[in-house]
């Protein structure tokens, strides 16, 4: 049964919202948590590539329903396009309890040190918003670690010898290489490069009650049909629920925060799934909902004091949309190269993550994850027929003899890549909806030549016959894959919207906690910063509730 009042709202239940709901829970405090979607059943969505998270080519097994959630995309000139959840603009994100956590690569990195200081360890770029975190990696270090050990990683501390120093192992041994991961991490090694087995949010080993991973080939894009794989559906909030101060509120979509006439927020209003509108009210809300989603949420929720949206009163709600632009090389072999064990992601290589003359901090190199029939087929070198009996041959001949070595790199934030709202569209539930615009900085592009080369050369080291680059960064909006950025954590209310513990300046009960509070977001995939960035939030909610209750 749903309270009218509780202690606290968490608006999402993904990386983030899952854990923060936990952490609250577990110190008493009476939490709202709210999803739009609901609990994902592996056995009710069959494993068609056609719906994966990762392809969408139909709508997608994790949502949003295409037909309910349309966005804008603003293009160079202006002009404005509604897009669908299978349009690659779109910038898609799941709607399911545990979010993206249910279907993703589950790459468990750690940023750098250097990722939380670009500023300072390259100076300004012209062009770019790029500036330092207010939080260092030392202050966040035993939150990484929360985060292995509670959620659970496999990996090899010290095998990477770029990595950030930790005060603890991993929880679990590493994966082990499959085949084009052993012939690259070879190759790699010849050319005087560090591979390593890359830190995943998989059980390697059982852990935790459940069992391992069983190296399902669909694997990515997919949920796990064995449980093996670590989100936060599986882990934190099963545990919130447990401590019956948790109310999981599933289909509902969050229309509006409310605000007092002080400025502080009230409670908010969403839609339930019978598209009936609501309230609850709460001491706090704690905003979880993605870079794409909180921004668009802060700027539906005007008041007096905040006539552009909540905590925009300085104009950076929604600015700074970051993402990661991915890019690298694919090879032919005159032999079989790909296993198809799952995921297929199995070794990093880091040496190219930061000083490199030319380059503000850099990227990362990994083989794929694996490309089912459909998303090969989209792959082909330049020259080579997309349609007939030449695509045909191409795609029977050369599925296992095809591999790619790829990775994001660091975007440069730019203050006009941004979410704002629509003026005309609205959604399902007459929602204002998101309006995607803005370009990457020429940088970007840079990074990714530079990276792709690099990736290239592994591939020709290991025998491939025929080599071509995969290059990113061109064009924009960004935000397509990993968004960050758009409600900026600093110490200063003019140039960002958060606090270093994501507390909305100007608004002492309104908390946001998901990629969006990032500055940059490093060369790494983001997801378990985000979850360290929750817990440190949590740590510093709950040690204010004790005391100021925030009243």
């Amino acid at each position: 049964m749903t309270k009218k009042h509780y202690n606290a709202i968490v608006i999402g239940a993904g990386a983030s919202g899952g854990i923060i709901a936990k952490e609250l829970a577990m110190e008493g405090l009476t939490v709202a948590l709210m999803e739009r979607g609901d609990w994902q059943v592996f056995d009710k969505h069959p494993t068609d590539e056609l719906i994966s998270q990762r392809t969408s080519v139909l709508d997608s097994v994790s949502g949003p329903d295409w037909k309910k959630n349309p966005r804008v995309y603003v293009g160079p000139d202006g002009k404005r396009e509604i897009v669908r959840p299978g349009d690659g603009r779109y910038s898609p994100l799941a709607a399911v309890v545990g979010s993206g956590t249910v279907t993703y690569g589950a790459m468990a990195w750690r940023f750098m040190e250097e990722d939380f200081k670009l500023k300072s360890e390259y100076g300004e770029v012209k062009g770019s918003t790029l500036d330092d975190w207010p939080i260092s990696y030392t202050e966040l270090e035993p939150y990484y670690e929360k985060a292995e050990w509670e959620i659970g990683v496999a990996g090899q501390a010290g095998a990477n010898p770029f990595e950030a120093p930790r005060n603890k192992p991993y929880p679990m041994p590493p994966f082990e290489y499959n085949r084009d991961g052993e012939i690259f991490s070879a190759a790699a090694e010849r050319l005087g490069m560090h591979p390593f087995p890359i830190p995943m949010l998989r059980n390697s080993v059982p852990y935790n009650d459940r069992p391992a991973c069983i190296r399902n080939r669909t694997c990515v894009g997919f949920q796990c049909p064995v449980d093996g794989k670590n989100g936060t559906q599986n882990t934190v909030i099963p545990k919130a629920i447990s401590t019956g101060n948790c109310d999981l509120i599933v289909e509902a979509k969050v229309a509006e925060i409310l605000s007092r006439p002080n400025g502080n927020v009230k409670g908010v209003r969403y839609y339930d799934a019978n598209d009936r509108e609501k309230t609850i009210t709460a001491d706090i809300v704690i905003v979880t909902a993605s870079a794409t989603e909180s921004a668009r949420l802060m700027l539906n929720s005007k008041t007096d004091l905040f006539p552009n949206g909540l905590g925009n009163n300085n104009d950076w709600v929604g600015r700074n949309l970051q993402g990661h632009a991915y890019t690298g090389a694919f090879g032919i072999f005159d032999h079989d190269i790909k296993s198809y064990a799952g995921p297929g992601a199995t070794m990093g290589i880091c040496d190219f993550n930061h000083h490199n003359p030319g380059i503000i901090g850099g990227g990362l190199i990994c083989n794929e994850f694996n490309r089912l029939p459909y998303l090969f087929s989209q792959t082909r070198p330049p020259g080579e027929p997309s349609w007939g009996k030449g695509h045909k041959e191409f795609q029977i001949n050369n599925l296992k003899r095809m591999a790619g070595l790829h990775g994001p790199i660091q975007e440069m934030p730019m203050f006009d890549s941004r979410v704002t709202i629509d003026p005309e569209v609205r959604d399902h539930w007459g929602i204002p909806v998101v309006a995607l615009s803005g370009q990457r900085h020429p940088l970007d592009r840079v990074h990714c030549q530079f990276l792709s080369k690099k990736a290239e050369e592994i591939l020709k080291e290991a025998g491939a016959v025929r080599t071509w680059l995969s290059v990113g960064g061109g064009g924009g909006p960004s935000g397509h894959q990993h968004q960050n950025g758009t409600l900026r954590m600093g110490n200063d209310p003019k140039t960002s919207v958060v606090n270093k513990y994501g507390q909305v300046h100007d608004i002492d009960n309104l908390f946001v906690s998901d990629a969006s509070v990032f500055v940059t977001g490093g060369g790494f995939n983001p997801v378990l910063t985000i979850m360290a960035v929750a817990y440190h939030t949590a740590g510093y909610i709950v040690k204010n509730w004790k005391g100021t209750r925030f009243r």
